[in-house]
């Protein structure tokens, strides 16, 4: 069975897509269970990653990278996740948020920045979310205030579940740049994005304790105590960080949806072989009708899910309605990834729960997708209002 074909993948995105699934192959599935089992981040993994030029390779040719398009960032997603859910995560958080800094930051910080993670050197992450808030990005509460007698940005307050928050070499992060505004209609004007090295006096992170899934991937608790950052630091302009993320959570929820599609299939693939293996009442238990109906199902939901992501890719690309696209993507790619892992685990019976099924790993990991880069409910919200 091969549920992740070429045939639906535009032909730019196959030999992209064919070197990540070598590597997960060789790198990502043989180290799954170990990694899960430790909760380790998995330095090892990812420097392979980076000496084979599969990291961080959305930023363009010219600072480093190989320019790869949102299609072939979303076929190289699916087949990581496939493998497992964890270490993938890790391989692409490597760079997230850095394409903000590519296309709105100076030639100063792309050269500074953007480079080093392009060529293996660094890693970064995105800092946005906070402990008390997720996906109100217009109510997050870590302020950034300019101090003109040191031509400096002063941050003070709190990030929650951010990737590489203690690993990274500097995040872009989102903070509130001025006053709460008194127009209820310019409410998406008053925070900012910065770049800032995590080596800055004031800046302290630490891991979130342990996840029931994705935990090769490890998270962050991030606090800032008048954390001294440059002006030039500033990413676009001021109070323009709302839009900014908007628009980069569009081709961000289409990669999404390609960690959606990789749990999906690996979820079919598991309860495909264990059913057709495994004997009850002198057959197997593929032969059950209900099963068959059940299998059925999987498959038919995983490809709508899949024909629908690829479609949003393009659509996204194209700049037609992206924000629709994405969300629709996002929700009913990672929706199909719960369903299917639900289904394995009934399928499996007893054995779904033992810690070393791959089932088991599968149907963990796939809760986190339904919430990250804002929870599906919102992005029912996007798709009502977008439509």
């Amino acid at each position: 069975m091969e549920l992740l074909a070429d045939d639906i993948v535009p032909e730019d995105a196959r030999d992209v897509k064919h070197e990540a699934r070598e590597f997960a192959d060789e790198h990502v599935a043989p180290n799954a269970e170990e990694y899960f089992r430790a909760g380790e981040y998995p330095h090892d993994v990812l420097e392979a990653g980076q000496e084979a030029g599969l990291v961080a390779q959305d930023i363009g040719e010219e600072w480093g990278g190989r320019g790869w398009s949102l299609t072939q960032m979303l076929a190289v997603a699916e087949e990581w996740f496939r493998a497992d859910a964890g270490i993938a995560l890790t391989l692409q958080l490597a760079s997230f948020g850095a394409e903000i800094v590519e296309q709105y930051g100076t030639d100063e910080q792309r050269e500074a920045y953007l480079r080093p993670v392009a060529e293996g050197e660094q890693i970064t992450g995105l800092a946005v979310s906070e402990p008390d808030t997720g996906s109100d990005l217009t109510g997050m509460e870590t302020t950034a205030e300019k101090d003109e007698s040191s031509d400096e940005w002063v941050l003070n307050g709190e990030k929650y579940w951010i990737g590489n928050g203690v690993e990274g070499d500097w995040l872009t992060v989102y903070a509130r740049s001025g006053d709460p505004p008194e127009e209820a209609d310019d409410r998406y004007s008053n925070h900012s994005l910065f770049i800032v090295p995590t080596d800055a006096e004031g800046y302290e992170a630490e891991h979130i304790p342990e996840k029931m899934g994705m935990r090769a991937s490890k998270q962050a608790h991030i606090v800032f105590d008048d954390c001294r950052i440059p002006a030039e630091n500033l990413i676009g302009y001021e109070g323009a960080g709302f839009a900014m993320l908007a628009e980069f959570f569009n081709f961000g929820r289409v990669v999404v949806a390609g960690h959606g599609l990789g749990l999906a299939a690996a979820a079919i693939e598991e309860t495909w072989a264990f059913v057709h293996d495994r004997e009850e009442f002198g057959r197997t238990i593929a032969d059950f009708q209900a099963v068959q109906h059940g299998l059925a199902d999987m498959r038919t939901e995983f490809e709508a899910a899949r024909a629908l992501t690829y479609r949003a890719a393009e659509k996204v690309e194209n700049g037609t309605k992206p924000g629709l696209w994405a969300a629709m993507a996002k929700t009913k790619a990672t929706e199909t990834a719960t369903d299917c892992a639900e289904q394995g685990m009934q399928f499996h019976g007893g054995r779904s729960i033992l810690a070393d099924r791959r089932i088991a790993r599968v149907y963990r990991d796939v809760r986190i997708p339904v919430i990250y880069e804002g929870a599906n409910e919102i992005q029912r919200n996007l798709v009502y209002r977008q439509s």
